[in-house]
């Protein structure tokens, strides 16, 4: 695509003009505590969906904006409220569809914030607050580079734009691939940008090529019928806890590395990524050893993992002599790109029954499966979204995987199988996203919009 430095320079410097004004609305979002989940207030998910649509409209450049909801197949519910925004292309120039996130993962233990969660605090060059970096600065990102584009070039511009802010994003998006259905034709795009993903470091950008899957599910042991006192029957009767210790020790071999038949790793070239690195953004101290083996980003992309999230036992402070009959846990797995959810969750829960102690009954319930994906870095989008971040950083991007799972990229690669996917992200590896003390490191944030700006600017023309 041609080079147009007048209107370069002009997206450059409207772009770094509005970002006070980005920060200052970014703030507004932090504050409504649009938590999705189950049992969470619906009100506040509401208001930030009102939020960013009235966002959107003061753009003055799409045709329509509307809040809408899907339904959720196999219930009776409807998912969360969804921003949607569309403008035709015009005169032979491509679609891009700006995809992020409204709604928030909940705060978690409160007591461990330094500032209260949805207080948006500057402190140390970083915005502090839940939302502050995933995902609401996503949204943010898109509003402002489509701002810089129109302060630059006015709003008579040729791109044809969908911007799309989904509202349950982090409570598991289940009303997304009947969203995208409902919606298809207004979705529909030559490229299409999720900005949920993060950056090499804060100083280099990123585009994100994998993906690990994830199967997600509740598994109960059980071994008696009722409770009974550990001094009569302890030491002949196997009570739940035991069992379950048992079992889950069965998951991993002594280098903490995944030891399930069946489970996949992907062989792929990864960069230099040190110890002293993983330490510093995981906050992994001297005394305690990595797990795993072969080179780190492997085991972060390209190998599974295993992790129990959650358990249902008796607490501290409830502890009695007593032989538990039943212990749930919550089970998340990251899976290698390239093996299916499906086959994931099927060799673990083989592996599981195959290796219940005692004859403990297992029942698994709430399984929730993801796949990952594998980005094809041949198309033309690629080679201009790479362009467009070495001009906004100043740095060449890095390709590189992701450890998590963004599981509804494979209902848009099912949907609009001849888009051409970007994801890019906000997020730095210290921006603590899920975590107490989620922040946005600011000087990215600036990168982000500049280069998702001279994105646009470098798209708003027709293809050749």
């Amino acid at each position: 695509m041609s080079h147009h430095p007048t209107r370069t320079s002009a997206v450059r410097e409207a772009a770094a003009a509005g970002i006070p004004a980005a920060l200052a609305d970014l703030g507004a979002l932090v504050r409504i505590p649009s938590i999705a989940f189950p049992g969470f207030d619906d009100d506040p998910v509401r208001r930030s969906a009102e939020a960013v649509k009235t966002l959107a409209e003061r753009l003055g450049i799409f045709d329509r904006v509307d809040i809408s909801d899907a339904a959720i197949p196999g219930s009776q519910e409807r998912g969360k409220p969804a921003v949607l925004a569309t403008r035709a292309a015009r005169n032979g120039a491509p679609t891009i569809l700006l995809y992020a996130h409204h709604d928030v993962q909940p705060v978690g233990d409160e007591a461990l914030w330094d500032s209260p969660p949805f207080e948006p605090t500057v402190r140390g060059g970083r915005l502090y607050g839940r939302g502050a970096a995933d995902d609401k600065a996503g949204v943010m990102a898109h509003i402002a580079a489509l701002r810089a584009l129109v302060e630059a070039v006015g709003t008579d511009f040729d791109l044809g734009v969908a911007l799309f802010i989904e509202g349950e994003e982090e409570a598991g998006s289940r009303s997304f691939a009947q969203f995208l259905a409902d919606h298809a034709d207004a979705l529909r795009a030559d490229v299409i940008v999720v900005a949920d993903s993060g950056n090499w470091d804060d100083r280099t950008p990123a585009l994100t090529v994998s993906l690990r899957g994830n199967a997600r599910f509740t598994l109960t042991v059980r071994t008696l019928d009722h409770a009974s006192h550990s001094g009569m029957f302890g030491g002949a009767v196997p009570d739940a806890m035991l069992a379950t210790i048992r079992l889950l020790a069965t998951l991993w071999d002594a280098d903490g590395a995944v030891a399930v038949d069946g489970l996949a790793h992907r062989e792929a070239d990864t960069p230099e990524y040190s110890e002293e690195q993983l330490r510093d953004e995981a906050g992994l101290p001297a005394g305690v050893q990595p797990i795993g083996r072969g080179s780190i980003p492997s085991r972060l992309w390209n190998q599974p993992s295993i992790t129990v999230t959650g358990i249902d036992a008796p607490t501290v402070a409830n502890a009695s002599n007593t032989l538990s009959p039943e212990v749930s846990v919550v089970i998340s797995a990251r899976i290698a790109p390239g093996q299916t959810a499906r086959d994931a969750y099927a060799a673990i829960e083989a592996h599981l029954r195959a290796n219940a102690p005692f004859g403990a009954e297992l029942v698994f319930r709430d399984v929730d499966l993801g796949d990952g994906f594998l980005v094809d870095t041949d198309g033309w989008a690629v080679a201009t979204a790479k362009q467009a971040l070495a001009e906004g950083y100043g740095v060449e991007p890095v390709e590189m995987g992701v450890g998590g799972s963004i599981p509804f990229i494979a209902d848009l690669v099912r949907q609009f199988d001849g888009a051409q996917i970007l994801i890019t992200g906000v997020e730095d590896p210290h921006a603590r996203a899920h975590s107490p003390n989620e922040s946005l490191h600011l000087e990215t944030f600036r990168h982000a919009v500049l280069s998702e700006a001279l994105l646009l600017e470098k798209l708003d023309r027709p293809r050749s």
